[in-house]
Order: structure tokens, then sequence, then C-alpha cells
């Protein structure tokens, strides 16, 4: 907590993922950050425990929610936006470069013609610079590709929620090798975020640990910049493209790419059902590229 916002962590160990509630404690107004749906790969069923947990918080504290914001379309989990939006309303919001993804995916699966790759699946498209409120308190949008081209980061008072651009400090950095990402861009926006206040808290969207501490989602702006490994003082452009290409190459393709980002294009609306009554889900054969070790 701060002086101005509550922010509430959901921690999802299935996929490593971090979903907030940020409220303003003066109106009860909120925002839902990088919700999640829940997915079983072996059977194909989707769950909401994970967005119910959310849910009962809202309730809990009387919320308003104003906005469901995404980060970015993620990779590694379905969104649970539209789940959210069906029992509390808001509006499901992502940065406007979602149209270059969802352009690229949609010709990746092949998807149905009434899929238009405009944006019009979400509420709102944030330009980067724009301006929001959660009741009272002011939020900024900020465009940080490189991961993907649509990463987005929240500037919300004095705290920044930054995706999957940067890691905590003892993990690093996202990969920047999916469709459209590049590791420049990627360090430019990193330094972007570690421009902020030194003060600023950065809230990161996973966490992957190592085994000698538990998960953590929370730190600095100030700690980034001290302790990062793959960003900190001193590391150049030149030589964290180097470690990021080179660690890249050895990365295995994430188990739910390909299932979580033809929903996640759709603002977390599952494709439309066949005549059956029945939504399924599409995987290209022999098309990602495959890193070997």
């Amino acid at each position: 907590m701060n002086a101005r916002i509550t922010t509430q962590a959901f921690f999802d160990p299935k996929t490593w993922t971090v979903t907030y509630v940020v409220w303003d404690p003066a109106t009860l107004r909120a925002a839902v950050i990088d919700p999640v749906l829940d997915y079983d790969f072996k059977s194909g069923h989707t769950s909401t425990t994970s967005a119910d947990q959310v849910l009962a918080y809202v309730v809990e504290h009387a919320l308003h929610v104003d906005w469901i914001l995404e980060t970015h379309a993620h990779a590694d989990h379905l969104s649970g936006a539209r789940y959210l939006q069906q029992r509390v309303g808001g509006r499901i919001a992502i940065g406007e470069n979602i149209r270059t993804v969802q352009a690229t995916f949609k010709k990746l699966y092949n998807l149905e013609r009434s899929f238009l790759p405009d944006g019009s699946q979400f509420d709102h498209l944030f330009k980067d610079g724009e301006t929001f409120r959660i009741g009272e308190v002011e939020a900024t949008a900020m465009l940080v590709p490189g991961h993907t081209p649509a990463d987005m980061a929240y500037l919300i008072d004095d705290s920044v929620f930054v995706g999957d651009t940067l890691f905590m400090p003892d993990v690093g950095s996202a990969r920047a090798d999916f469709p459209g990402g590049e590791a420049h861009q990627l360090y430019r926006s990193m330094h972007r975020l570690l421009a902020l206040p030194p003060e600023t808290t950065m809230y990161v969207c996973h966490d992957y640990p190592p085994a000698s501490r538990p998960a953590h989602w929370q730190t600095t702006v100030a700690e980034q910049k001290a302790l990062n490994i793959h960003v900190r003082d001193g590391i150049t452009e030149d030589e964290f493209v180097a470690m990021r290409q080179a660690r890249d190459a050895t990365l295995e393709v994430p188990t739910l790419i390909l299932p979580s980002i033809q929903v996640n294009v759709r603002a977390g609306q599952l494709p439309p059902a066949d005549e059956n009554g029945v939504s399924y889900l599409r995987i290209p054969l022999n098309t990602l590229p495959i890193h070997r070790r």
C-alpha cells in the first residue's frame, strides 16, 4: 500500500503469473491487471479458480471495477479478462499495437474471416503516454515493446506494472524472440522504465524464482538498476542484445503459447463455437520455430 492506492497480488503457481487488483480507497474504483483463466492442457478444460479469487476480493472490498488491463497478449496463460468483465464489468484495454500482433497470429492460425485484426475485440486501445483514471488516481499507459510489439506498462501513482518487460532482479528480463520481438527495443524499453524515480515500486507479471527463494513480484527501480542481472547500471545495449539473443536461442517454446495467444488476441474470448456448440482451439503443425538444446 502507498499513500493513494492499494495493490493486492494473486500468484498463479501453475503459470508463474501475478494478477493485480489496484484500487483507490477514496472511491473504491479499481483496475484488474493481467487476470488468468485456468487451462488444463491435457484435457482441454478451462476453469476459473484463479479469476474467482480475484472476484472474491473485489466483492469483499465492495470495489467497482473500471478497467481490466492487459500488459500484452500473453504466451503463457489464457486471459481471464472476458470472464471477469461478465461478472464485474470494466473496460478491457491493451496497447494499440495489439493490431500488429493480431495480424501476425491471424495468419499463423488461419483464423476465421470474421476475426478482424483491428483491436475491436477490446474496449479500449491505449496510445503511448495516454492517461486515464482509477477513481481519483491518475495512471499513464507506457509503450514498452521488445518482448512483443504491443507490450504496455501502467504507471499508477508511484507504482509501475511492467508486464513481462522486466522480471525480478535475480531473474532478469523477458525473452525477445517471439514474433515481432526485438532485443534492442527491449533494452530501450527497460531503460525507459528504469528512468522513473528510483523509489518507484515495480510490480512484475511473472516470477521464475531460483530454488533459494520463494516467488516475489515487488521490487523498485533503484533495486533493478543496482541488481538486475541483465540490465543493471553499466550493461551496454550491445552487451544486453548479445546476451539476450544467445539465451533466447536456448529457450523452449512456452507450453501454452499456441492455446493462449489465439484466446488472448480476442481479449479473453474463446473462439466462436462450431455448429455443435463447442469451441475449438487451432494448433498449427510444423509452423513455429523450435529450439533444440
